[in-house]
C-alpha cells in the first residue's frame, strides 16, 4: 500500500506556494514594485527570504509567477460572459489603475526580459502570442458582425490593440491622470466602420 505522506507533503507545498503568490500580489499591488521587497513578502507568509525562494527558482521567477497569477485572476474576474477579450482589455485597464505596482512590475519585465536568458522571456513571448491570437479571433468575429472594418487584417488589429494597451500603461505610470480605458475605447471607435462603410455582408 502506497503511503499518502508524499501526496500530503506536495499538497502542503502547493498551498504554501499559492499563499506566497497571493501575498506577493497584495504587497506589490499596494506598495508598488520599487517599494516592496522579498522580505515583506516573506514576513506576510511567516517565512524567511530563503524560505520563500525554496518554492521558486529565483526572485525573478517569483515575479513572473506573480504576473501569471494576476493574468489568471483578471481573466476569471473580468472576462465577459461571451468570452470577448477585446471587452476584457478596457476592464483590465480600469482595474490596473487600482494596482499600480503590478503595472510597474509588468512594464519592467517586458523590457528586462528581452534577453532570451531572462526567466521572464518565455512568459512574455507566450503571453504576447496568446493575446494576439485571441484578439485576432475576436476581431474577426466582430468583422463578421459588422462591428469592425473588414478592410483591416485581424492580426494587425490584434497587434495594434496590444500595443495600445501596453503603451498607454507606460504613459499612465508617468501621468496617472491619463484615462487608460477611455483611450483604448477611443481606438476601438476608430476601427468601427462608418454608417455607409463596408460591412461583412456587403
Amino acid at each position: 500500500m502506497t503511503s499518502a505522506v508524499p501526496s500530503r507533503r506536495y499538497a502542503k507545498g502547493d498551498a504554501k506556494r499559492a499563499e506566497i503568490l497571493s501575498a506577493a500580489l497584495a504587497v506589490i499591488g499596494e506598495r508598488g514594485y520599487r517599494h516592496s521587497s522579498l522580505q515583506e513578502i516573506a514576513d506576510a507568509v511567516g517565512l524567511t527570504k530563503a524560505g520563500v525562494l525554496h518554492y521558486f527558482d529565483s526572485r525573478e521567477d517569483l515575479l513572473v509567477e506573480v504576473l501569471r497569477e494576476r493574468d489568471d485572476a483578471d481573466e476569471a474576474r473580468l472576462l465577459p460572459d461571451d468570452g470577448d477579450i477585446i471587452d476584457l482589455l478596457p476592464r483590465a485597464l480600469r482595474h490596473n489603475a487600482e494596482v499600480p505596482g503590478l503595472v510597474q512590475l509588468y512594464s519592467r519585465l517586458v523590457v528586462e526580459s528581452e534577453a532570451a536568458e531572462h526567466p521572464g522571456h518565455a512568459y512574455i513571448d507566450d503571453r504576447y502570442a496568446q493575446i494576439e491570437t485571441t484578439l485576432g479571433e475576436a476581431a474577426r468575429a466582430r468583422q463578421e458582425a459588422g462591428e469592425i472594418r473588414i478592410d483591416l487584417d485581424p492580426a494587425m488589429i490584434a497587434r495594434i490593440l496590444t500595443a495600445v494597451s501596453d503603451g498607454i500603461q507606460l504613459q499612465w505610470l508617468h501621468d496617472p491622470a491619463i484615462d487608460m480605458s477611455g483611450t483604448f475605447e477611443t481606438v476601438l471607435g476608430l476601427l468601427t466602420p462608418p454608417p455607409s462603410g463596408p460591412t461583412a455582408d456587403s
